[in-house]
């Protein structure tokens, strides 16, 4: 939607994608419904967003089906359905979408809409894991650091930790930096704690602000600036390697409440 030579017009593209989704492509309803349910473009209508997820939904659009249980799930121009939400989940889990596979876990960990079962979440977390969804990779590693529905081991939580840390998740950020605090499965360390903390309250965490100023009151002065400092050198490092992508969107709708973990502290309930 952001054209190359001409000028950025949001509500033609709109229009281009309407003249698509009435030919009955589904990529262009499921951007349509997007665009609905953002109000870009288009003036903002949550029950236009379902009704063209839903067209896109039934023709397997994975990402679609995704992004219809989660107007089931929290009853965005549609009255709310959990039951729904689930069958929408599962079959953009099933259809192999990393994020309907992760929004599925999360379901079963917290119980909602179908009986509360771990080993389900940490199985769903897994498979979207190994599809390198960072929310479901630091799923996985609260599931590995409390044993729940998988075998308790501090190293798989940090693996999984630091996979998703590295490609910028900002929770899995202040996760891995309380592993390096605490030295549980990685060698203990505050300096390298204290630079994945710095480098998540940069992106907005405040758990990771919090635990900066406790974890800074036991450090020595130059342990805290060659900390800061080497989470300003990755910033810069990550600011240069940044490619912003334009829409059409492929990331789906998501809410954080459903892709991040239920807890408020690092690693507890």
């Amino acid at each position: 939607m952001d054209g190359v030579g001409v000028p950025r017009d949001r509500e033609e593209a709109a229009r281009w994608f309407a003249a698509a989704a009435a030919q009955g492509l589904p990529q262009a309803q499921f951007v349509l419904g997007y665009l609905y349910e953002h109000g870009d473009g288009v003036e903002r209508d949550y029950r236009q967003a379902v009704a063209y997820y839903r067209a896109a939904a039934e023709q397997g659009h994975s990402t679609a089906e995704n992004n219809l249980a989660s107007m089931y799930q929290h009853g965005w121009g549609v009255e709310k359905d959990l039951p729904q939400a689930i069958q929408w989940y599962r079959r953009s889990a099933q259809h192999g979408d990393p994020v309907g596979q992760c929004n599925l876990g999360s379901m079963y960990l917290t119980g909602k809409g179908v009986s509360r079962d771990d080993r389900e979440a940490a199985r769903w977390f897994m498979t979207a894991a190994q599809q390198g969804w960072p929310a479901a990779q630091d799923n996985l590693a609260f599931m590995y650091y409390n044993g729940r529905g998988v075998s308790l081991d501090y190293q798989q939580a940090a693996a999984w930790t630091q996979r998703a840390a590295d490609r910028g998740y900002v929770p899995a950020q202040t996760d891995l930096g309380y592993l390096y605090e605490q030295g549980k499965g990685v060698p203990l360390n505050y300096v390298t704690a204290y630079t994945w903390y710095h480098l998540a309250a940069a992106g907005g965490d405040r758990r990771a602000a919090a635990r900066m100023k406790s974890l800074s009151s036991i450090m020595t002065r130059e342990q805290v600036t060659t900390a800061a400092a080497s989470a300003d050198a990755a910033t810069e490092r990550e600011s240069e390697s940044y490619v912003p992508h334009e829409l059409p969107p492929q990331e789906p709708k998501s809410d954080p409440a459903a892709l991040t973990r239920p807890w408020p502290g690092p690693f507890t309930e």
